[in-house]
């Protein structure tokens, strides 16, 4: 089987690094001619959870226009990306098969108007951190769960077939209620660690950030029919201490100054409350300060 997976991010190479150890052949594709280079040059580093280190040959380039022939595509790049990405996967053949790996909802919708027969989308739960540009550390076992929104399971059988225990695949039903879900951990996770500056961890062990977590985790519920049964607060509790040495993509993002997904994150959460009539205050909150730190400027 051959993969390209477009975008040479933390996600994208620690899923290029799992999929090549598997047998697949992977085509990483980045942004920067540099990175495509060092990665040609250099090979592929993962940092493994135990601390050593494993080595992968792939292949890599800055050019989508050469994935015709590949059997499946994978989508890593953040949402903001995706705008310049799509017509460029609009002219690939209908049959290649696409998997979106990107967080939130904002790009269920505008993925499904892609020409493409079989697409599918990803919500992970793994921590996954850039060393450099061609070394990704994996900070913490978590599943890559997959739902088939358009077409046939055949095209991903491969993908769901991996039987890596430190990189485990799960098939699931629903891709809008996964994202859904996946959205609202992040909701009670991201923010918080951003504005606060404080590891996953810290939102159990800290006293006032768990309080504050438990307040907006309230708030989901209140505004979310059956989303206590979906998601208990001992499962987002279970989530921080897994990770608990985990930095947030949010707080990260603002460590290095980029702007962060917090509005296709948090904000399309906050639209979908307010169309029922709930305006969630203490999320919304830190959606506005999130904002106003990125507007600011400031990294720390």
């Amino acid at each position: 089987m051959n993969v390209a997976i477009i975008g040479a991010g933390a996600v994208g190479q620690l899923t290029a690094s799992f999929l090549v150890e598997s047998g697949i052949s992977v085509t990483l594709v980045a942004r920067r001619q540099g990175q495509a280079d060092e990665l040609n040059a250099k090979y592929l580093t993962r940092v493994n959870v135990d601390g050593t280190k494993t080595v992968q040959k792939v292949a890599s380039t800055t050019r989508i226009e050469e994935l015709q022939q590949h059997d499946l595509i994978v989508i890593a790049v953040k949402y903001g990306q995706l705008q310049k990405l799509y017509e460029q996967l609009s002219s690939l053949p209908s049959s290649v098969p696409l998997l979106f790996m990107q967080n939130g909802l904002a790009h269920f919708d505008e993925a499904l108007r892609l020409p493409q027969k079989n697409i599918a989308f990803c919500a992970v739960s793994f921590g996954a951190q850039m060393i450099n540009q061609s070394t990704v550390r994996h900070r913490g076992v978590g599943a890559c769960k997959i739902a088939i929104e358009r077409g046939s399971s055949d095209a991903f059988n491969e993908l769901l077939q991996l039987g890596n225990s430190f990189y485990p695949v799960e098939l699931v039903v629903n891709a809008e209620q996964m994202l859904f879900e996946k959205a609202v951990f992040n909701c009670l996770i991201n923010p918080l660690t951003a504005v606060l500056q404080v590891k996953n961890g810290e939102l159990v062990t800290n006293k006032q950030a768990f309080l504050l977590m438990q307040t907006i985790y309230r708030e989901l519920t209140a505004a979310f029919e059956g989303l206590e049964q979906a998601i208990p607060f001992l499962g987002v509790i279970d989530l921080c201490e897994k990770t608990a040495s985990n930095t947030s993509s949010m707080l990260a993002d603002r460590m290095q100054g980029r702007k962060s997904e917090i509005d296709t994150i948090v904000g399309v959460i906050l639209e979908k409350a307010l169309a029922g009539g709930h305006n969630l205050p203490t999320l919304r909150t830190l959606y506005h300060q999130v904002l106003a730190i990125e507007e600011s400027g400031e990294r720390r």
